[in-house]
């Protein structure tokens, strides 16, 4: 369940980012956040 986990976390919060993919959501979160 790759496509979960970024819904799950951009809708959370850098919470569960932070936490998991941070790898992935960083390069594309990184920038928002």
């Amino acid at each position: 369940p790759k496509r979960t986990r970024f819904r799950k976390l951009h809708r959370g919060r850098m919470k569960g980012i932070s936490c998991r993919g941070n790898q992935i959501c960083f390069g594309k979160y990184a920038l928002q956040a």
